[in-house]
């Protein structure tokens, strides 16, 4: 029979555990069997950048986590090698940068399924969640929707000022010109004459 310290310590775990599932806007399980130190690092600092927190897990205390909170489908994923990338910003960041370090590592790295936003998503879901850009990425992008028929009527209004501008130039500098070209050939006709 285990310790009661021990039992209590394990208890305490999957509360955390639990509570980190149910917080988090993005929690994606990953397979990092075969990953070097160097890897490792680089992957890590990554996820530091992007506020997603990533721990390795153990696969017991997670599905223990997991069935707390009414998540009884990660029951079959979690075996093997663990890791737990999650996070309470955007929710696509941990399944990204999983997607963008598994194609530039040789597939070191494998999803095995996750949570975003309270729903479970398989490993392909994951996949495609991974090849979208980030949340301010996708902001942008629908900001300058919003701003694209703006942006036209003020290159078109720009545009008729500009030629109504033109317009107006070359007449007042059409006879100042005339006068100049004129002279030249005044002096050049007596010549050929004579």
């Amino acid at each position: 029979m285990p310790n009661t310290k021990v039992l209590e310590n394990k208890k305490a775990i999957v509360d955390a555990l639990a509570d980190k599932l149910q917080a988090s806007t993005a929690s994606v399980f990953v397979d990092y069997k075969g990953i070097t130190v160097a890897q490792d690092t680089e992957l890590r600092n990554k996820f530091r950048e992007a506020g997603v927190e990533y721990t390795v897990v153990k696969n017991t205390l997670t599905r223990f986590a997991a069935n707390k909170i009414g998540y009884s489908d990660f029951d079959e994923l979690l075996n093997g090698t663990t890791s737990l990338a999650s996070t309470t910003g955007d929710p696509i960041a941990p399944a990204r940068i999983v997607c963008e370090f598994a194609k530039k590592n040789k597939d070191v790295l494998k999803l095995k399924g996750g949570l975003i936003e309270g729903s479970v998503l398989s490993v392909n879901q994951l996949k495609e969640f991974g090849d979208l850009p980030s949340k301010d990425a996708l902001i942008a992008r629908v900001l300058g929707t919003f701003l694209a028929p703006i942006s036209s009527l003020a290159c078109c209004i720009d545009q008729i000022r500009e030629q109504k501008a033109a317009g107006a130039a070359p007449a007042e500098e059409a006879p100042a010109e005339t006068p100049a070209e004129e002279a030249p050939a005044a002096e050049e006709a007596p010549a050929t004459e004579a």
